[in-house]
């Protein structure tokens, strides 16, 4: 069974009622404009280089590799009605001892499902404000039922830079933050500072708020994981964006604080962050050994599975320290 998220549950339904006047931002239409161009459809992924690769290998010390995916099953993380399974066959060797004289036998699979699940990276297509998406694409121009023509996830380039993680956890002194907290630019200041480290452009941040552990075993509470969250608040995001990071992620199902901070719009920060700014946002990352060992910088990669047209994917990014 998915995980679900229930608007009812968060007090959303109660929040969406805001949505309009906190819309009265987006009467400035500056940021249909990128700062790269009328063809630009990458965003922040412009400011990856090879001098921002090969410095990020330069913090490789011990070589220790960090998985920072979800491992994908039926009952991973997912944003109703998102779902998926995997049917696993034997084509053409029914009733017989396999192919040629050998006796070749081989299992193949299918995959069923949503892309934007468990661990996944959103594209620059996926929010938008009022039907406008980054660049000023407009979603009668370029969405169509069989694909995007543009922003598709096939355009994203491998993104290796820099990462900086924040244990927001330790932070606030909870080993769970609780759901709500917005971590405003005061608190992402404070937490970089509090680990000795500096969030600069080009870089990919990830937040730790052990909210993972609500998919555990023993401390499974499948409910409260997927209908709130703490996360990245409004001012934290605008901060970010004015640094120039590339990406920005969460051991969290929506990375922005649910339920959402007072005065702002229904999911504000994925407008700021994706449609404004063309940065991206990565869900459900694995942060856990990471803080465990200490690390609060590290080469970040990730190339992600280039399906032309789609709105989001399931990634399995990798940090090296």
């Amino acid at each position: 069974m998915n995980v679900t998220w229930n608007p009812a549950a968060a007090g959303i339904a109660a929040l969406c009622l805001m949505a309009s006047a906190a819309l009265a931002q987006d009467a400035d239409m500056s940021w249909t404009e990128s700062p790269w161009g009328p063809d630009d459809e990458i965003g922040a992924a412009n400011r990856l280089s090879p001098e921002l690769a090969m410095a990020a290998a330069g913090l490789v010390t011990e070589g220790k590799v960090y998985s920072l995916g979800l491992t994908l099953d039926r009952d991973v993380p997912a944003f109703p009605p998102r779902s998926m399974s995997v049917a696993i066959l034997q084509p053409g060797q029914v009733n017989n001892a396999g192919l040629g004289p050998t006796m070749t036998t081989y299992n193949d699979d299918i995959f069923m499902g949503w892309l934007g699940i468990g661990s996944q990276i959103d594209g620059l297509g996926h929010i938008g404000v009022d039907h406008i998406y980054y660049n000023g694409n407009d979603a009668s121009d370029f969405v169509m039922g069989d694909g995007m023509t543009k922003l598709g996830i096939e355009k994203v380039p491998p993104i290796v830079a820099r990462g900086v993680l924040l244990d927001m956890a330790t932070f606030y002194g909870e080993p769970i933050v609780t759901e709500g907290t917005a971590y405003t630019r005061e608190d992402i200041e404070a937490a970089a500072e509090a680990q000795g480290v500096e969030i600069r452009e080009g870089d990919v941040v990830l937040f730790h708020s052990g909210w993972l552990d609500l998919l555990k075993e023993e401390t499974r509470d499948a409910e409260r994981y997927g209908s709130v969250e703490p996360g990245l608040g409004k001012t934290g995001a605008e901060y970010l964006a004015e640094i120039g990071v590339i990406a920005i992620g969460a051991d969290t199902w929506g990375l922005e604080a649910v339920p959402f901070e007072e005065g702002v719009g229904v999911f504000e920060v994925h407008q700021i962050l994706l449609a404004h700014n063309g940065i991206y946002i990565l869900e459900n990352m694995v942060t856990e050994e990471m803080v465990a060992d200490g690390v609060t910088e590290f080469m970040f990669v990730l190339g992600h599975a280039k399906v032309r047209g789609a709105v989001q994917m399931i990634i399995n990014p990798v940090a090296i320290r």
